[in-house]
């Protein structure tokens, strides 16, 4: 009886399955899949019935029960087989989008960069001179006009338009590091440092291997931003007094380490919200790399981010570099 029971289950979900895989049949490119499967659970499904019919003493042919195994046989294992082809193509998919998004994002970055070069150029060439030619008229001014309370007027235009002027350079530097662009990464990182610091009261450490080395733009570019938005955000957030960062070159590859000795944060809670971690992360893997940021509250901020020299578009990821993504914070 028992075993009458159990055969009655077993039809009842091959039945299941069988209608289920009927529903599948023009939702994949593969449908043969699924036609295979239905042929393999159907004909499970009437073997199982036989076996319930052998229970009854109906005269069943034995011959009939192994052709009905052999059918299963068959149709199971192709099915396996094109399945394997199935997820394969799933992989491709998902590959090729992943694709997709990092070059669409490559672009947005781009022509973001684009966009801060042409501002500050206009600033720098446009308003800068006008700005200078003031200050020029002014001292030519002060020098004709005796009445001391008007050189003093003139004196203290004089001042605001040469912090004007300061500030303009500043701003334009900021939106397009000339420095980088001259010099490279390494210059411009340790520039950055040194005007942190001159109106910080912290400590930064920098180490490099880089010497005159020029890479990619792009990433000259991205990896300067990750750069100047880690600091920024130990000095916003952190309340740090030490600051340590490496950054070599091996191989085909670059790797940055930074470290803060802040108050630290819950990565998982910052995922969503503040501190620019949504930013840096998605500049990093715009350029094929991976960020990893470990922290805690009371124990500083750690990140790791790798980033390749050569990227390859033709195939998914190394085995390494999954590894490393499965801890990247989005």
């Amino acid at each position: 009886m028992l075993i009458q029971i159990l055969l009655i289950i077993a039809i009842t979900v091959q039945t299941i399955a069988t209608v289920y895989a009927l529903k599948l049949v023009r939702a994949t490119k593969y449908n043969s899949i699924w036609i295979l499967f239905i042929i393999g659970f159907s004909a499970l499904s009437v073997e199982r019935f036989i076996q319930l019919l052998l229970f009854a003493d109906y005269p069943i042919p034995r011959l009939f029960m192994a052709d009905i195994g052999v059918v299963v046989s068959i149709c199971l294992s192709i099915g396996v087989m094109y399945a394997h082809k199935l997820f394969k193509y799933i992989d491709r998919l998902n590959y090729q989008r992943q694709l997709w998004n990092r070059r669409m994002l490559t672009a947005t970055l781009r022509a973001e960069e684009r966009a801060r070069s042409n501002f500050s150029k206009e600033l720098h060439d446009g308003l800068g001179p006008l700005l200078s030619s003031a200050k020029l008229s002014l001292s030519a001014l002060k020098m004709e006009d005796q009445d001391p309370k008007h050189r003093e007027w003139i004196d203290q235009t004089t001042y605001v338009i040469e912090e004007a002027i300061r500030s303009v350079r500043e701003i334009s530097n900021n939106l397009s590091p000339h420095i980088l662009i001259d010099f490279g990464l390494a210059r411009a990182i340790r520039t950055f440092i040194d005007k942190s610091v001159s109106i910080h009261p912290l400590e930064i450490s920098f180490e490099t291997n880089l010497r005159n080395e020029r890479f990619d733009k792009d990433i000259e570019v991205i990896l300067y931003r990750v750069v100047c938005e880690l600091i920024n955000n130990s000095l916003k957030h952190a309340a740090c007094q030490r600051i340590e960062l490496r950054l070599k070159a091996s191989g085909e590859e670059l790797k940055l380490r930074y470290s803060d000795n802040g108050r630290g944060f819950d990565p998982k809670a910052m995922m969503d919200c503040g501190m620019g971690l949504s930013n840096i992360n998605s500049r990093v893997g715009s350029l094929g790399g991976s960020c990893v940021i470990e922290s805690a509250p009371g124990k500083g901020m750690h990140a790791t981010i790798y980033i390749p020299l050569h990227q390859t578009e033709s195939a998914p990821k190394n085995k390494s570099s999954r590894k490393r993504t499965k801890k990247q914070l989005s």
